[in-house]
């Protein structure tokens, strides 16, 4: 679905070479053990991880640089020998603060910088466009859902996350999650009535 992370199938080996294998264990097993997991798990869920901070971001870089930073959040929390009961949650919620983080220093930027920066909007072709276009009609209508309820509909809609791993994910009891998505749907079904 987001064929730009094929540039970073060998991120999570610079992650290896940033951080020394002294720093992490004596036993060379282990060590190899460690990264052995993180890189599977970096394959597994990269993809759901870049996904899950674009639909809170709405930008591809600003995504992928959060995705950068997750991964190396939780290997640096791995190499000082803690241990995580559930990888994929813990790299939901390190995204998830990541985003918040983000949001938090985030200043609007004209058009004027935009094009200073070398953006110009004149040079996406017609299929592009039309891409564009219908992702810009999803976002805007998620946009105006709270972010609460936008989050609890992207997990579990677009990631496939069950309830419970969404609470484990955003720190909520399972039953506040359901209630988030059934109003949450019920919202989104009502904005798209409009849009009709």
């Amino acid at each position: 679905m987001f064929p730009v992370l094929a540039r970073t199938q060998c991120y999570c080996y610079c992650i290896f070479l940033h951080f020394p294998s002294s720093s992490i264990t004596t036993d060379p097993r282990q060590h190899r053990d460690l990264m052995d997991e993180f890189h599977d798990a970096y394959e597994e869920y990269k993809d759901q991880i870049f996904r899950h901070c674009y639909f809170r971001t709405f930008d591809r870089e600003i995504a992928k640089d959060l995705l950068h930073e997750a991964f190396i959040k939780t290997w640096e929390y791995l190499k000082s020998g803690k241990e995580v009961e559930n990888l994929r949650a813990f790299l939901y919620r390190v995204a998830t603060n990541l985003i918040i983080n983000y949001k938090r220093k985030m200043k609007s930027v004209s058009l004027e910088k935009l094009q200073e920066a070398g953006f110009d909007p004149g040079e996406r072709d017609a299929m592009e466009d039309r891409d564009w276009i219908q992702e810009e009609h999803v976002m805007r209508v998620l946009s105006r859902i709270d972010d609460a309820y936008r989050t609890v509909i992207a997990l579990r809609y677009v990631e496939g996350l069950q309830p419970a791993e969404i609470a484990e994910v955003i720190n909520e009891s399972a039953n506040v999650v359901s209630v988030r998505l059934h109003r949450g749907l019920k919202m989104l079904e009502s904005l798209l009535k409009k849009d009709e």
